[in-house]
């Protein structure tokens, strides 16, 4: 069962947006589509390490900014010719609130 910690409000993170959330295992960027459905991936392209935090929300995808790989934020498999994944993590929307994987805010050297 996957236990979820609130990292803040959706209105918080802009429609077509990402909000960055620094965890202990990284960089996570939480995405809200124009539908207000969110998505967390890893904040790292595969490809040349570009943020996709700071990427264009289209659909249900993103766009890097470096080189315009574009990502399923449902799978986080790379779309069109382009080759890789980016690692997607477990997040919802409760009253407004955004909640993640708790997993990712416990430091790795806690029991």
């Amino acid at each position: 069962m996957t236990i979820f910690v609130d990292i803040g409000s959706l209105d918080d993170i802009p429609r077509q947006g990402a909000r960055l959330v620094r965890t202990a295992q990284g960089c996570v960027a939480v995405f809200r589509t124009m539908d207000d459905r969110v998505f967390a991936l890893d904040d790292r392209c595969p490809h040349k390490g570009g943020p996709l935090s700071e990427g264009i929300v289209h659909g249900s995808s993103v766009t890097c900014p470096l080189h315009n790989w574009v990502f399923d934020l449902n799978t986080g498999a790379a779309q069109g010719a382009d080759q890789g994944r980016v690692r997607t993590h477990p997040v919802r929307v409760d009253q407004g609130r955004v909640l993640i994987d708790a997993s990712l805010i416990r430091s790795r050297n806690a029991a």
